[in-house]
């Protein structure tokens, strides 16, 4: 988690990983028979950057190569080479607020929709962007809205797959309708998780909620480091799901995800949640988090 400094001097332009290389962003392109281009056969994931610091990156790690795992594909690069190529492609692009992407797939082989026998050598794709820290703050102070979808993915959600048509469609509903997030909604009616964040609300009795880990949820890195943190500061959660109805009547309801944090939300379905703002109880969690990941920081750094 040490700071990046950069040189007086840097390329311009956005700069890509693509196999080994580093490429000028809009040159990057993978074979036209990879897995993950032919059947969505990949797994990703995003490490978020503050000041420099990589975001709960040993947890980033540990969940990509479980995803990879679970679904039989070996990872390209052992982790200290992976990390040497996160710095890489952040310094490069002079990421110090931001994100870095990472896509492991399972490679380039003739277009069958078995696995296989003989594994191809998977491919490795880094990408950066940057993010503007005041965007960031102004969400935290406002709060979002989000609306609710129904839950349409497959029966894996644990496994952080390329597969994303689903929440690529949420999210497009939820921005039409003016929404920052949508939340999936199961067939019995329970908030599963929005289409790129955990879920979370202060319920009417004042009980933090989120729902368990099961196979119809990615188990956030943020969800996992918040939790950590509140257990630390001798904050109760319950990790028990909420149905839509609970969300509405709730104090407070507020999402993670490693691009934010704890993110406070002030309307479901264009309902306000409690009076509308973000609530004390979000804004402490958030700070835990800060000052979780800032004291890591400088533990590892």
């Amino acid at each position: 988690m040490s700071k990046q400094r950069w040189p007086e001097r840097m390329p311009s332009g956005r700069i890509a990983y693509v196999n080994g290389r580093y490429v000028p962003h809009g040159a990057a392109g993978v074979h036209i028979e990879d897995r993950a281009l032919q059947f969505a056969d990949g797994i990703y994931e995003v490490v978020g950057i503050v000041d420099g610091v990589f975001l709960d990156e040993e947890e980033h790690l540990d969940r990509l190569e479980r995803s990879v795992a679970e679904i039989g594909m070996a990872m390209p690069h052992n982790r200290a080479a992976l990390k040497i190529v996160v710095r890489e492609i952040a310094r490069r692009n002079r990421v110090r607020n931001g994100l870095i992407y990472m896509q492991v797939t399972r490679g380039v082989s003739r277009r069958d929709h078995p696995v296989p026998e003989q594994a191809p050598r998977p491919s490795l794709i880094l990408t950066a962007r940057h993010l503007d820290p005041a965007e960031t703050a102004r969400k935290h102070d406002q709060g979002v809205k989000v609306v609710t979808q129904p839950d349409q993915r497959w029966a894996r959600c644990d496994i952080k797959s390329t597969a994303l048509l689903p929440n690529v469609l949420a999210k497009t509903a939820a921005r039409k309708a003016g929404a920052y997030e949508a939340w999936l909604v199961d067939l019995a009616g329970y908030v599963t998780e929005g289409s790129s964040t955990s879920a979370w609300i202060v319920d009417a009795d004042g009980q933090i909620r989120t729902r368990d880990l099961s196979n119809a949820i990615l188990p956030g890195v943020t969800r996992l480091v918040l939790m950590e943190a509140a257990h630390e500061a001798q904050i109760s959660i319950s990790e028990r799901k909420f149905t839509v109805a609970e969300a509405l009547a709730a104090k407070e309801a507020f999402l993670t995800a490693a691009s934010a944090g704890a993110l406070p939300i002030v309307a479901i379905d264009g309902h306000l949640v409690g009076n509308g703002k973000p609530g004390p109880v979000t804004r402490r969690l958030q700070e835990l988090y800060r000052q979780r990941t800032e004291s890591r920081a400088k533990t590892l750094g």
